[in-house]
């Protein structure tokens, strides 16, 4: 199987590639177009802020590329919210995959923003990704979240209750790091390896 890790300008792509090793795959972190077209899966990670992830896959000519992908295609936190219509970070158009807008974490007494920490999840809708997951802590770092909506397989809550997994089609997400939550992110990865072809 090979999996291509998107090169979309952001840190922490050393730990995602560690934890895809730990189950034995051997990903290739690429910004190669061809690369991407035929790889068996694609994962798009992503710390930093919407606007200049989406201004770095347009300079690299892969915004295009990445909507027509039919493979399997797993968004991690930035680069799951950039499967998403617009955000409030930077009034960044995204890739327009789900017909949703991410909105700021709302501040409240108590809770910090950016939310950073473990939080569990809950199952919306039964799917292979999410397989053994309900109830699992996860570890989140993010300011911005997707609303809940049919893409949603599981939530979360930091003030209100967000996307943590969702799916449209071959194109699924998480908002946390599953290469930072243990063995149910490993989990998490594992089940993606093994998805069917959607």
């Amino acid at each position: 199987m090979t999996i291509a890790v998107v090169d979309s300008g952001g840190a922490n792509i050393a730990s995602v590639l560690h934890a895809l090793g730990r189950l034995g795959a051997e990903p290739q972190f690429t910004a190669d177009p061809e690369t991407i077209r035929t790889a068996d899966r694609v994962i798009l990670p992503g710390v930093g802020a919407a606007g200049h992830a989406m201004n770095v896959l347009q300079n690299r000519s892969l915004v295009d590329l990445i909507r027509s992908l039919t493979q399997p295609v797993l968004g991690i936190c930035l680069g799951m919210q950039l499967l998403f219509d617009s955000s409030e970070e930077d009034d960044a158009s995204l890739l327009g995959l789900i017909p949703a807008r991410l909105a700021r974490l709302p501040e409240q007494e108590g809770l910090r923003v950016p939310h950073m920490g473990w939080n569990a999840i809950s199952r919306k809708r039964e799917d292979p990704l999410t397989k053994s997951l309900d109830r699992n802590w996860f570890y989140f770092v993010h300011s911005f979240a997707a609303p809940i909506g049919e893409w949603t397989l599981s939530s979360s809550r930091h003030g209100t209750e967000f996307s943590a997994i969702v799916r449209q089609d071959n194109f699924s997400g998480a908002q946390f790091h599953p290469q930072r939550s243990a063995g149910a992110g490993a989990h998490l990865l594992k089940n993606f390896l093994e998805c069917p072809q959607t």
